[in-house]
């Protein structure tokens, strides 16, 4: 889907004492969520005085302790050196104070990920004071633009150490514009070191943006038709950034007044609680399964009830595949699911149809912030693809492991725990016991039980009870032996 300026957008901002949720809407259309808890607060792009640990040369990294409870890892492409050295041991010393930035969350049992190669992100420029570079966002289409801003760029940072990316949000912007936030990034770099250089090991230098002034910074442009707050502080303090960084759009954002929760009339709710599902519907009838492992991602696309209007058989794969394609670039976004991505397309034989539908996934992947890359599509009609993963999953920071499957998906059948139980009774060598059998099980396995006690009756020869329990979870049971 190309994004037009013609595409409404709209920012939606909820607020509570115990999370902060936005949403941003295309078109009426959800197409990023992003969600702050106050429990489990955002590291990301936060940088620490840490201290090297562990140096592991064959694995040419290291491990620094930045006050958390994981180490962090760092790997030797990660290290800033003043020589091009190869050996991590010549690079970094045990017990040496470091500055890092994490650029990758802690997900499941893996601690996080940092770099010594520090950026600091603002609304028009990347600084990296550690490099050279002097880079143009390629989705600046226009040539004559991208080289304008790479002139302006060159010139002002002669007198500034480092290196600079100009952001796609830098298009129009004007030299003094420019110039000003290159001073304020600089400022900020000077405060860092000295924050550095006068606190002990362990300590936060520099705290990245919240989830609400980082929506604003990243999607608050000129293509937002409103942004929406249903909080009066957080309305006022995003006000005051804007007006530092964005003033021309201070009177796009209004504070919601509406009786019902903001989330729940813009239908952001029931669209979360969706996003829960592994299905994703598709408006042709169609749907996408979505299994997600720690580093793996499995979509398959089905047809389901679309059979097109006198369209052939490669005609409705083809229609279906592309509005998959689509969606499945939006679902990736809104459960910011990471790692390597395996797409199970419906079969199309024609070849023209395949190049199609890898078209509209890289048209729809475009505007993604995360990196991505895509691979050709294969004769089993898979596409391979990557998407950089910075933080857990949507799901994960939803939801927790099922204490029943253990995230598995599946628990033991009624007849599994029925076999189960008759196997342990035959273990026991109960012949010579003349007493009565209990089985507790859980209420819902129960009832398979109690159906079938005449069975169980004349295949022990004993008398027996079955009682339902909560205190025995669903794959669970006791047998008691009562003299």
């Amino acid at each position: 889907m190309r994004i037009t300026e013609k595409m409404r957008k709209e920012i939606i901002v909820n607020r509570t004492f115990e999370e902060t949720r936005v949403a941003v809407m295309e078109n009426d259309r959800l197409s990023d969520i992003f969600i702050e808890r106050r429990e489990t607060e955002k590291i990301l792009n936060n940088i620490y005085k840490g201290k090297v640990q562990n140096i592991v040369s064959g694995l040419s990294s290291a491990f620094v302790d930045i006050g958390f409870g994981k180490s962090a890892y760092l790997g030797i492409a990660d290290v800033v050196a003043s020589k091009n050295e190869k050996n991590i041991e010549n690079m970094l010393k045990v017990g040496q104070d470091i500055m890092v930035q994490i650029y990758k969350e802690p997900i499941s049992t893996k601690g996080p990920k940092v770099t010594m190669d520090i950026s600091l992100p603002g609304r028009l420029l990347v600084y990296m004071p550690f490099s050279k570079r002097v880079g143009v966002s390629k989705q600046i289409e226009s040539k004559e633009e991208y080289n304008r801003l790479k002139n302006i760029v060159k010139n002002l940072k002669k007198n500034l150490a480092g290196g600079i990316i100009v952001r796609t949000e830098a298009e129009d912007a004007t030299e003094e514009e420019i110039e000003r936030e290159m001073q304020y990034l600089s400022r900020l770099w000077a405060s860092i070191i000295n924050r550095f250089n006068n606190s002990k090991c362990g300590t936060c230098v520099h705290k990245d943006l919240g989830v609400v002034f980082q929506t604003v910074r990243d999607h608050f442009t000129e293509d937002v038709k409103m942004m929406q707050i249903d909080n009066q502080k957080e309305l006022n303090d995003v006000v005051d950034f804007v007006r530092t960084v964005s003033p021309e759009l201070e009177d796009r954002i209004v504070l919601y007044e509406g009786k019902q929760p903001i989330f729940k009339a813009y239908g952001i709710e029931e669209e979360i609680k969706r996003l829960r599902s592994n299905k994703a519907r598709l408006k042709s009838g169609g749907y996408l399964i979505i299994q997600e492992a720690e580093s793996l991602c499995a979509i398959d696309v089905n047809s389901g009830k679309f059979v097109g209007n006198n369209n052939t058989q490669e005609e409705v794969g083809t229609i279906t595949n592309i509005e998959a394609a689509q969606e499945v670039a939006r679902q990736l976004r809104l459960r910011n699911i990471g790692g390597i991505i395996v797409i199970d397309f419906i079969d199309m034989k024609k070849e023209k149809n395949r190049k199609k539908v890898l078209e509209a996934l890289k048209e729809a992947t475009k505007h993604d912030k995360a990196k991505i890359k895509i691979w050709p599509i294969t004769h089993l009609g898979l596409i391979e693809m990557t998407r950089e993963r910075k933080r857990e999953s949507l799901f994960s920071l939803l939801g927790d492991t099922c204490p029943t499957c253990h995230g598995l998906g599946l628990i033991l059948s009624k007849e599994s725990v029925f076999i189960s139980v008759c196997q342990e009774i035959e273990q026991m060598k109960i012949e010579k016991f003349f007493g009565k059998i209990k089985i507790k099980l859980h209420p819902d396995v129960a009832q398979y039980f109690v159906e079938r006690k005449r069975r169980l009756q004349e295949l022990f020869k004993k008398d027996i009870d079955i009682i339902p329990t909560d205190a025995v979870t669903r794959e669970d049971y006791n047998i008691i032996l009562e003299q």
